[in-house]
């Protein structure tokens, strides 16, 4: 039996990818504890688990019954303020000081934590090498990876840190960390040429934006029929055009912008043409090394985009309020535009990184119109299984989501740490005797890689 606790649990997505994994491994499992801040994220919780977590951590710390195995999704908690007090020589002030306390009072015999990727280069790296250092003084073995979700059957371009430790043993594992594709155009050649594997069932599924989609999603999530008319008028009626595209404004490339879909006023091919080029070239190292670009007057601008009716375009974007002039220099007016979607989804691709503030905001182009991802699809591009419920408040759910792990990499990475690690983790003989089988199966199955 593997006794476990859920801290800084969300909607427990980790715990569910440690009782994938045991279940496979034909490890019972019983969770003894978990803990949760949010109370939209403890009532998803509740709906699924059948128990609302225990409020905060700190509370709790000496009262936790003995488990075997500490899962935690630990809040990125900067160590800055208590390195500037204690030289970096201690983590108190900081969240993760709770799970020292409750790994050095119960002594479980692992743990997986979770985190974003930049932990790994915060303060120059000394913030990893805090944590770390903390868990070696506690008598614990540790290594860690940096995993894209993408690679294990979730399409999602999200790179995650996860932390491993087993208690008096030297740890092993055979995943080697990898980031995967580093965008969705990348990921169309990575998914053919390198295939992983997975030691819990054998192969690998490839998985795309269009296999997660919903074949009837609610109206409700259809774009609004004045932004679907804009995106229409600049695309020239083919919203398939659309796979792919941000709607940003202070960027070029694959976008399209306020100008472009006439949120201040329509705008002629010339003016829109104008915006994209300067868009395009005022970020260029000879007109200066401002990160969002800088102002540029009109001799600067002709170098690039010499119209002959060049001022009365101008003007007539800086009555419409897309471009100032300042000092006799010219600047778009750039900013949040409350687009309804800010990045369409390539459906044969990979999503970006889900998060907490723009998760309801992904688009996809499905049926040749225009709208907005699911909750549900969301779900799925975590990786969470269909019977998952979700919360009834879509605005909660896409939060949840956004902050959530990705399953199929929890599951994963403990698959293999069980399996590597079973003297250490798990004493029982028949469960030893269930591995071996399972290693040996696992072994005999051919590879299979589906793009």
């Amino acid at each position: 039996m593997a006794r476990f606790v859920d801290l800084f649990a969300g909607v427990g997505g980790i715990r569910i990818g440690f009782e994938q994994a045991c279940h496979d491994l034909g490890i019972n499992s019983e969770c003894v504890f978990s803990s949760e801040i949010d109370p939209d994220a403890c009532e998803t919780y509740r709906l699924n688990f059948g128990e609302r977590p225990s409020g905060d951590i700190k509370q709790y710390v000496d009262s936790i019954p003995d488990f075997d195995f500490l899962l935690a999704g630990f809040p990125c908690q900067p160590f800055s303020y208590a390195g500037k007090r204690e030289g970096f020589g201690d983590t108190r002030g900081t969240l993760f000081f709770e799970i020292e306390k409750i790994l050095q009072r119960n002594k479980p015999k692992g743990f997986l934590l979770e985190n974003v990727r930049g932990l790994t280069t915060h303060d120059g790296g000394r913030t990893l090498a805090t944590i770390i250092r903390a868990l070696e003084n506690l008598g614990y073995s540790v290594t860690y990876l940096l995993l894209n979700s993408s690679d294990f059957s979730a399409p999602q371009n999200r790179v995650r840190l996860y932390i491993l430790g087993v208690l008096n043993e030297q740890i092993q594992i055979s995943l080697l960390s990898d980031k995967g594709a580093a965008d969705s155009h990348k990921f169309k050649n990575r998914a053919f040429e390198m295939p992983l594997f997975f030691p819990a069932n054998g192969h690998t599924i490839y998985k795309v934006v269009r296999d997660i989609l919903e074949s009837r999603p609610h109206e409700k999530y259809n774009c609004s029929p004045d932004f679907i008319k804009r995106l229409g008028k600049a695309v020239d009626g083919d919203f398939n055009s659309l796979h792919g595209v941000r709607m940003i404004d202070y960027r070029g490339g694959n976008s399209l912008h306020s100008w472009d879909i006439g949120i201040k006023g329509e705008c002629s091919n010339d003016e829109r043409a104008f915006m994209n080029a300067l868009i395009g070239n005022r970020r260029k190292k000879v007109f200066g090394t401002h990160q969002d670009g800088k102002s540029l007057s009109l001799e600067q601008i002709q170098t690039f985009y010499n119209h002959p009716a060049l001022e009365n375009i101008m003007q007539g974007l800086i009555k419409k309020g897309y471009l100032k002039c300042i000092d006799n220099k010219y600047k778009p007016v750039c900013g949040n535009m409350s687009f309804e979607v800010f990045k369409f989804l390539d459906p044969d691709s990979i999503s970006i990184t889900l998060t907490t503030a723009d998760s309801h905001k992904l688009g996809i182009v499905q049926n040749g119109l225009p709208r907005r991802i699911t909750p549900r699809e969301c779900a799925r591009l975590q990786g969470f299984p269909e019977e998952f419920i979700l919360n009834p408040n879509d605005t909660a759910a896409y939060r949840q989501f956004g902050n959530s792990v990705t399953v199929p990499v929890v599951k994963a990475v403990l698959t293999d740490l069980f399996e590597n690690n079973s003297d250490a983790l798990l004493k029982s003989a028949s469960t030893k005797k269930k591995l071996s089988s399972q290693n040996k199966k696992a072994e005999e199955m051919p590879m299979q890689v589906v793009a």
